[in-house]
Protein backbone atom coordinates (compact mmCIF):
# COMPACT_ATOMS: atom_id res chain seq x y z
CA UNK A 1 0.00 0.00 0.00
CA UNK A 2 1.14 3.56 -0.80
CA UNK A 3 0.83 5.89 1.90
CA UNK A 4 -0.31 9.64 1.03
CA UNK A 5 -1.42 12.18 2.35
CA UNK A 6 -4.80 13.80 0.56
CA UNK A 7 -4.37 17.42 -0.42
CA UNK A 8 -7.24 18.15 2.14
CA UNK A 9 -5.53 17.26 5.17
CA UNK A 10 -1.64 18.36 4.02
CA UNK A 11 -0.10 20.54 6.61
CA UNK A 12 -0.33 24.06 5.31
CA UNK A 13 2.65 25.66 3.72
CA UNK A 14 4.56 27.66 5.49
CA UNK A 15 5.12 31.20 3.84
CA UNK A 16 8.75 31.68 2.20
CA UNK A 17 11.42 33.03 4.69
CA UNK A 18 12.87 36.68 4.08
CA UNK A 19 16.00 36.01 1.87
CA UNK A 20 18.37 39.50 2.63
CA UNK A 21 21.08 38.18 0.45
CA UNK A 22 18.20 37.62 -2.79
CA UNK A 23 16.55 41.13 -1.95
CA UNK A 24 20.11 42.53 -1.89
CA UNK A 25 21.71 41.43 -4.68
CA UNK A 26 17.83 42.49 -7.25
CA UNK A 27 18.49 45.78 -6.10
CA UNK A 28 21.73 46.41 -6.80
CA UNK A 29 22.68 44.28 -10.11
CA UNK A 30 21.75 44.68 -13.41
CA UNK A 31 18.22 43.26 -14.47
CA UNK A 32 19.75 40.87 -17.04
CA UNK A 33 18.75 39.15 -19.57
CA UNK A 34 16.24 37.06 -17.24
CA UNK A 35 14.19 41.22 -17.37
CA UNK A 36 15.15 42.66 -20.77
CA UNK A 37 13.60 46.06 -20.62
CA UNK A 38 13.14 45.81 -24.65
CA UNK A 39 14.39 42.72 -26.25
CA UNK A 40 16.44 42.31 -29.35
CA UNK A 41 17.12 39.27 -31.56
CA UNK A 42 20.86 37.55 -31.14
CA UNK A 43 23.07 39.04 -33.55
CA UNK A 44 26.34 37.10 -34.14
CA UNK A 45 25.18 34.72 -30.92
CA UNK A 46 25.22 38.03 -28.84
CA UNK A 47 21.97 39.45 -27.13
CA UNK A 48 21.47 43.13 -27.38
CA UNK A 49 18.72 43.41 -25.48
CA UNK A 50 18.43 46.73 -23.46
CA UNK A 51 18.87 46.22 -19.70
CA UNK A 52 18.02 48.62 -17.00
CA UNK A 53 21.83 49.59 -16.72
CA UNK A 54 21.93 50.42 -20.51
CA UNK A 55 18.50 52.28 -20.15
CA UNK A 56 20.15 54.31 -17.30
CA UNK A 57 23.13 54.99 -18.98
CA UNK A 58 20.89 56.65 -21.61
CA UNK A 59 19.06 59.25 -19.17
CA UNK A 60 22.25 60.00 -17.50
CA UNK A 61 24.02 60.94 -20.99
CA UNK A 62 20.26 62.60 -22.48
CA UNK A 63 20.35 64.62 -18.73
CA UNK A 64 23.21 66.10 -18.96
CA UNK A 65 22.76 66.64 -23.22
CA UNK A 66 19.49 68.93 -21.81
CA UNK A 67 20.57 70.98 -19.33
CA UNK A 68 23.84 71.47 -20.75
CA UNK A 69 22.31 72.61 -24.27
CA UNK A 70 19.62 74.34 -22.75
CA UNK A 71 21.94 76.30 -20.20
CA UNK A 72 24.41 77.33 -22.70
CA UNK A 73 21.93 78.52 -25.20
CA UNK A 74 20.26 80.97 -22.20
CA UNK A 75 23.54 81.97 -21.55
CA UNK A 76 24.13 82.94 -24.96
CA UNK A 77 21.22 84.86 -25.69
CA UNK A 78 21.76 87.07 -22.15
CA UNK A 79 23.06 90.52 -22.85
CA UNK A 80 25.25 90.40 -20.09
CA UNK A 81 28.63 88.11 -20.09
CA UNK A 82 28.41 87.25 -16.10
CA UNK A 83 26.84 84.04 -16.01
CA UNK A 84 23.79 83.68 -13.24
CA UNK A 85 22.20 81.17 -11.60
CA UNK A 86 22.49 76.99 -13.04
CA UNK A 87 25.23 78.61 -15.79
CA UNK A 88 27.58 80.27 -12.93
CA UNK A 89 27.52 76.69 -11.15
CA UNK A 90 28.11 74.80 -14.48
CA UNK A 91 31.10 77.30 -15.75
CA UNK A 92 32.54 76.80 -11.49
CA UNK A 93 32.37 73.11 -12.40
CA UNK A 94 34.40 72.99 -16.00
CA UNK A 95 36.88 75.94 -14.49
CA UNK A 96 37.63 73.66 -11.34
CA UNK A 97 38.30 70.72 -13.44
CA UNK A 98 40.16 72.67 -16.16
CA UNK A 99 42.50 74.87 -13.52
CA UNK A 100 42.69 72.08 -10.91
CA UNK A 101 42.34 69.07 -12.46
CA UNK A 102 43.74 68.99 -16.15
CA UNK A 103 46.60 71.74 -16.23
CA UNK A 104 48.47 70.76 -13.32
CA UNK A 105 48.65 67.08 -14.78
CA UNK A 106 48.81 67.48 -18.47
CA UNK A 107 50.13 70.98 -18.89
CA UNK A 108 48.75 74.79 -20.41
CA UNK A 109 49.99 73.41 -23.99
CA UNK A 110 47.65 70.24 -23.70
CA UNK A 111 44.82 71.35 -21.70
CA UNK A 112 42.56 72.60 -24.28
CA UNK A 113 42.82 69.06 -25.83
CA UNK A 114 41.91 67.15 -23.17
CA UNK A 115 39.74 69.23 -20.29
CA UNK A 116 36.68 68.07 -22.84
CA UNK A 117 37.45 64.46 -21.88
CA UNK A 118 38.07 64.78 -18.67
CA UNK A 119 35.06 67.05 -17.59
CA UNK A 120 32.72 64.37 -19.52
CA UNK A 121 34.37 61.73 -16.87
CA UNK A 122 33.29 63.85 -14.06
CA UNK A 123 30.37 65.28 -15.38
CA UNK A 124 29.05 61.73 -16.50
CA UNK A 125 30.41 59.46 -13.34
CA UNK A 126 28.62 62.65 -10.58
CA UNK A 127 25.24 62.51 -12.72
CA UNK A 128 25.34 58.33 -12.90
CA UNK A 129 26.35 57.65 -9.33
CA UNK A 130 23.79 60.70 -8.33
CA UNK A 131 20.91 59.25 -9.88
CA UNK A 132 22.08 55.96 -8.28
CA UNK A 133 20.88 57.62 -4.32
CA UNK A 134 17.52 58.77 -5.51
CA UNK A 135 14.27 55.96 -4.70
CA UNK A 136 13.02 56.15 -8.11
CA UNK A 137 12.14 52.96 -8.88
CA UNK A 138 11.62 52.16 -5.41
CA UNK A 139 8.72 54.78 -5.42
CA UNK A 140 7.29 53.89 -8.89
CA UNK A 141 7.13 50.24 -7.69
CA UNK A 142 4.51 51.69 -4.50
CA UNK A 143 2.85 53.12 -7.15
CA UNK A 144 2.36 50.32 -9.62
CA UNK A 145 1.21 48.27 -6.35
CA UNK A 146 -1.23 50.35 -5.17
CA UNK A 147 -2.74 52.70 -8.20
CA UNK A 148 -1.51 50.98 -11.33
CA UNK A 149 -1.70 47.59 -10.67
CA UNK A 150 0.22 47.20 -14.31
CA UNK A 151 0.60 43.80 -15.85
CA UNK A 152 3.75 41.47 -14.33
CA UNK A 153 5.45 41.32 -18.02
CA UNK A 154 4.95 45.45 -18.55
CA UNK A 155 7.61 47.31 -19.49
CA UNK A 156 7.33 49.19 -15.74
CA UNK A 157 7.75 46.22 -13.86
CA UNK A 158 10.76 45.11 -15.63
CA UNK A 159 12.42 48.04 -14.73
CA UNK A 160 11.54 47.50 -11.44
CA UNK A 161 14.06 44.51 -11.76
CA UNK A 162 17.61 45.73 -10.93
CA UNK A 163 19.82 48.53 -9.59
CA UNK A 164 19.74 51.75 -10.33
CA UNK A 165 23.31 52.91 -10.32
CA UNK A 166 24.65 52.22 -13.55
CA UNK A 167 28.48 52.97 -12.32
CA UNK A 168 27.97 50.18 -10.03
CA UNK A 169 27.95 47.89 -13.15
CA UNK A 170 31.66 47.00 -13.89
CA UNK A 171 31.16 46.79 -17.54
CA UNK A 172 30.61 50.08 -17.37
CA UNK A 173 33.41 50.90 -15.30
CA UNK A 174 35.27 49.38 -17.75
CA UNK A 175 34.06 50.85 -20.42
CA UNK A 176 35.35 54.35 -19.00
CA UNK A 177 38.20 52.73 -18.01
CA UNK A 178 39.35 51.67 -21.48
CA UNK A 179 38.42 55.02 -22.98
CA UNK A 180 41.11 55.84 -20.53
CA UNK A 181 43.33 53.67 -21.35
CA UNK A 182 43.44 54.76 -24.99
CA UNK A 183 43.42 58.42 -24.50
CA UNK A 184 47.05 57.49 -22.73
CA UNK A 185 48.13 55.97 -25.48
CA UNK A 186 47.09 58.71 -27.99
CA UNK A 187 48.24 61.27 -25.67
CA UNK A 188 51.83 59.69 -25.68
CA UNK A 189 51.62 58.94 -29.03
CA UNK A 190 50.65 63.11 -29.87
CA UNK A 191 53.36 64.55 -27.33
CA UNK A 192 55.84 62.64 -27.96
CA UNK A 193 55.38 60.93 -31.30
CA UNK A 194 54.66 56.84 -31.62
CA UNK A 195 57.58 55.04 -31.27
CA UNK A 196 58.98 57.55 -28.38
CA UNK A 197 55.69 56.97 -26.58
CA UNK A 198 56.69 53.40 -26.22
CA UNK A 199 60.41 54.40 -25.54
CA UNK A 200 59.32 56.31 -22.52
CA UNK A 201 57.71 53.47 -20.80
CA UNK A 202 61.18 52.46 -19.34
CA UNK A 203 63.73 55.18 -18.58
CA UNK A 204 67.54 54.76 -21.03
CA UNK A 205 70.73 53.93 -20.53
CA UNK A 206 70.16 50.71 -17.88
CA UNK A 207 72.18 47.58 -18.58
CA UNK A 208 69.97 45.49 -20.84
CA UNK A 209 69.24 42.56 -18.68
CA UNK A 210 67.59 44.98 -16.33
CA UNK A 211 65.10 45.75 -19.55
CA UNK A 212 64.24 41.81 -19.37
CA UNK A 213 62.42 42.34 -16.04
CA UNK A 214 61.64 46.11 -16.79
CA UNK A 215 59.77 45.78 -19.47
CA UNK A 216 56.89 43.40 -18.78
CA UNK A 217 56.61 45.10 -14.95
CA UNK A 218 55.83 48.23 -17.27
CA UNK A 219 53.37 46.66 -19.50
CA UNK A 220 51.60 44.78 -16.51
CA UNK A 221 51.49 48.36 -15.24
CA UNK A 222 49.40 50.17 -18.14
CA UNK A 223 46.77 47.22 -17.83
CA UNK A 224 46.60 47.22 -13.73
CA UNK A 225 45.94 51.25 -14.00
CA UNK A 226 42.62 50.75 -15.59
CA UNK A 227 41.66 47.92 -13.81
CA UNK A 228 42.02 49.83 -10.65
CA UNK A 229 39.99 52.70 -12.22
CA UNK A 230 37.49 49.96 -13.18
CA UNK A 231 37.34 48.41 -9.52
CA UNK A 232 37.76 51.74 -7.23
CA UNK A 233 34.59 53.11 -8.99
CA UNK A 234 32.30 49.77 -9.47
CA UNK A 235 32.97 48.31 -5.85
CA UNK A 236 32.22 51.70 -3.78
CA UNK A 237 29.11 52.51 -5.50
CA UNK A 238 27.83 48.72 -5.49
CA UNK A 239 29.32 48.89 -1.26
CA UNK A 240 27.35 51.31 -0.28
CA UNK A 241 24.18 50.41 -2.05
CA UNK A 242 24.57 46.97 -0.39
CA UNK A 243 25.19 48.31 3.53
CA UNK A 244 21.69 50.53 3.32
CA UNK A 245 20.42 47.48 2.14
CA UNK A 246 21.59 44.96 4.73
CA UNK A 247 20.98 47.46 7.44
CA UNK A 248 18.10 47.90 6.54
CA UNK A 249 16.83 43.48 6.13
CA UNK A 250 17.21 43.85 9.95
CA UNK A 251 13.85 45.19 10.24
CA UNK A 252 12.18 41.83 8.32
CA UNK A 253 14.61 39.37 9.65
CA UNK A 254 13.87 40.52 13.75
CA UNK A 255 10.54 40.57 12.70
CA UNK A 256 10.65 36.89 11.22
CA UNK A 257 12.52 35.68 13.78
CA UNK A 258 10.46 37.38 16.70
CA UNK A 259 7.08 36.61 14.45
CA UNK A 260 6.03 40.04 15.97
CA UNK A 261 6.15 42.74 13.14
CA UNK A 262 6.24 45.05 15.97
CA UNK A 263 9.52 44.02 16.62
CA UNK A 264 10.42 44.83 13.39
CA UNK A 265 9.71 48.00 13.24
CA UNK A 266 11.28 48.78 16.65
CA UNK A 267 14.34 47.52 15.46
CA UNK A 268 13.89 49.86 12.31
CA UNK A 269 13.23 53.06 14.23
CA UNK A 270 16.04 52.14 16.81
CA UNK A 271 18.83 50.96 14.70
CA UNK A 272 18.05 50.26 10.86
CA UNK A 273 16.77 53.79 10.11
CA UNK A 274 19.09 55.84 11.44
CA UNK A 275 22.32 53.83 10.50
CA UNK A 276 21.22 54.00 7.07
CA UNK A 277 20.37 57.81 7.11
CA UNK A 278 23.57 57.96 8.26
CA UNK A 279 24.85 56.03 5.51
CA UNK A 280 23.27 57.68 2.72
CA UNK A 281 24.30 60.87 3.87
CA UNK A 282 27.82 59.44 3.28
CA UNK A 283 27.19 57.91 0.09
CA UNK A 284 26.31 61.65 -1.00
CA UNK A 285 29.98 62.54 -0.57
CA UNK A 286 31.16 59.46 -1.43
CA UNK A 287 29.24 59.88 -5.21
CA UNK A 288 31.18 63.80 -5.59
CA UNK A 289 34.49 61.93 -4.47
CA UNK A 290 34.44 59.02 -6.78
CA UNK A 291 33.52 61.26 -9.54
CA UNK A 292 36.58 63.58 -8.65
CA UNK A 293 39.26 60.93 -8.41
CA UNK A 294 38.20 58.85 -11.12
CA UNK A 295 38.84 62.16 -13.62
CA UNK A 296 41.80 63.30 -11.74
CA UNK A 297 43.50 59.82 -11.98
CA UNK A 298 42.38 59.70 -15.92
CA UNK A 299 43.97 63.43 -15.83
CA UNK A 300 46.93 61.99 -13.98
CA UNK A 301 47.45 58.87 -16.35
CA UNK A 302 47.59 61.16 -19.39
CA UNK A 303 50.08 63.97 -18.30
CA UNK A 304 52.28 60.75 -17.28
CA UNK A 305 52.38 59.81 -21.22
CA UNK A 306 53.20 63.69 -22.13
CA UNK A 307 55.84 64.37 -19.56
CA UNK A 308 57.18 60.82 -18.98
CA UNK A 309 60.79 62.65 -18.84
CA UNK A 310 59.17 63.96 -15.30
Amino acid sequence: MVDYVSQDHAPAAHPESFDAGKVIIEHVSNSGLDHPLIHFPLVFGIDLSVTKHVMMLWIVALVILVVTIVSVRRYLRQDRLVPTGFMNALEAVVLFVRDSMVEPNVGRKWTSVWTPLVLTFFLFILCANAIGLIPIFEVAGLLDRFVLHTDHESFLNRALHGGATATANFNVTAGLAIITFFAVILAGTKANGFIQHWKNLVPSGLAWPIYILLIPIELMGMLVRPFALTMRLAANMTGGHIAILAILSFVFLFAEMAGQSFVGIGVGLAFSVPIAVAITALEMIVVLVQAYVFALLSAVFIGMAIHAHH
